[in-house]
């Protein structure tokens, strides 16, 4: 998947991928603080970032010893299902470096080596005995939605399927150094050699549209409705049903190099939606009926979000996340990887009750950035599709490290 969440609400944060409710309003990423909160033991000051820069990681936004574990408020179903999930993360903690420089690979051995064989039914007596909680910067949460999208598709081309699902396509690629100018965080930029041999930006949505690619063998399915499949693009996975009832599950294999334009920030800019008449609502099912009743100006609304995605077939148990593993329902949770460490448990207490608990991150977004910016994972079908297109909550976060981490950073 890569990216796995973006904004409809602001091309500022924009980048393709699943999306979250947020990205179906107005985009409230909020940045981590510049000032730093202390290390608990404090044998020397907390890294910080220069004056008027965003902390770029947990460990330069500065983190404080929670409360411990049996002092929250942990459900059994609810541990159990972090459990189930964090003993699927188990591999990935053991192998990957840590981008929040919170945890090394050997912090997670013991608990790993716990969870492989620890009953379901004492799920809670699992993350109190080897875990400790960590405030990282305020702590303020902010957590959206996303879901897996099911639409109407199938794999051949036949009458009333006429949308076509793309393969990442082969002539995509980087530039090679010196045929373009960087990105800001120092990759090349994505795109295309022409006949000439001459890097050029990719094919845009638009293009793509109008046959860019159409007889290149690149269709890997069709879809019935290119406003569902808008959406699914954004989601960056999902299920095609056939009216056969069969079932093909797509997930991202790339992008085209464009970036993301949030058609909810275009619409609020130009007074199509809120609560006066004529606008419409600002989530996704308020833009989808506005795509809906005015197709023309919504085809031209959607072209100019220049980002297209690109799918692969995905077989196997759930949608995957960007840590390599199934995402679950009500159990996983997308994160800033800068900031949170992927498959490290999270204990959210939000405004809206069905987002507080325990999760596991195990996905990351374009549009989810900074210190306690979550993404909650609802699964598939409609009550998961109106759960996570309504999903914008406010709260507190913490994540759950392996004991003796807060320790050991206080003491190098």
């Amino acid at each position: 998947r890569g990216c796995l969440a973006v904004s409809l609400g602001s091309s500022a944060c924009c980048t393709p991928g699943i999306a979250s409710s947020d990205c179906i309003r107005t985009c409230t990423t909020s940045c981590p603080a510049a000032g730093c909160a202390r290390i608990i033991p404090l044998p020397r000051a907390v890294i910080q970032p220069p004056a008027g820069v965003a902390a770029s990681t947990a460990l330069a936004a500065g983190f404080l010893a929670g409360p411990p574990v049996d002092r929250l408020d942990l459900a059994q179903p609810d541990a159990a299902a972090a459990l189930a999930s964090f003993r699927e993360s188990c591999p990935q903690l053991l192998a990957r470096d840590d981008a929040s420089g919170l945890t090394r690979p050997a912090d997670w051995q013991l608990p790993c080596a716990a969870a492989a064989k620890w009953p379901a039914s004492e799920a809670q007596r699992f993350f109190v005995q080897h875990f400790e909680t960590v405030q990282v910067g305020d702590g303020k949460a902010f957590a959206t939605g996303y879901y897996e999208p099911e639409i109407a598709g199938v794999r051949t081309r036949q009458p009333g399927f006429e949308v076509p699902v793309y393969a990442l396509p082969p002539d995509l690629v980087r530039a090679k150094p010196g045929d373009a100018p960087p990105n800001p965080s120092g990759t090349m930029p994505l795109g295309r050699y022409d006949e000439s041999g001459k890097f050029v930006p990719y094919y845009d949505r638009g293009q793509i549209y109008d046959g860019a690619l159409a007889g290149k063998g690149l269709e890997i399915a069709w879809a019935a409705d290119r406003v569902e499949m808008f959406f699914l693009q954004i989601q960056g996975s999902g299920r095609l049903r056939a009216p056969d009832g069969s079932v093909i599950r797509i997930g991202y294999a790339g992008q085209n190099g464009h970036p993301y334009t949030g058609i909810g920030g275009v619409m609020r800019q130009r007074g199509l939606l809120g609560t006066l008449p004529g606008q419409y609502s600002g989530s996704m099912q308020g833009i989808m009926q506005y795509l809906r009743e005015n197709p023309d100006a919504g085809n031209a609304l959607m072209r100019e979000n220049k980002s297209f995605v690109f799918f692969r077939e995905l077989t196997g148990d759930g949608p995957l996340g960007a840590l390599g593993v199934p995402v679950r329902r009500e159990s996983s949770v997308a994160a800033d990887p800068a900031f949170v460490p992927l498959g490290a448990p999270i204990w959210l207490k939000m405004e809206r009750p069905e987002a507080s608990g325990l999760w596991v991150a195990q996905d990351t977004g374009g549009a989810i950035k900074g210190a306690n910016r979550f993404d909650t994972f609802w699964g598939a079908g409609e009550d998961a599709r109106v759960i996570a297109g309504g999903m914008s909550s406010k709260g507190e976060a913490l994540l759950l490290l392996p004991k003796g981490t807060l320790a050991r950073l206080g003491s190098s």
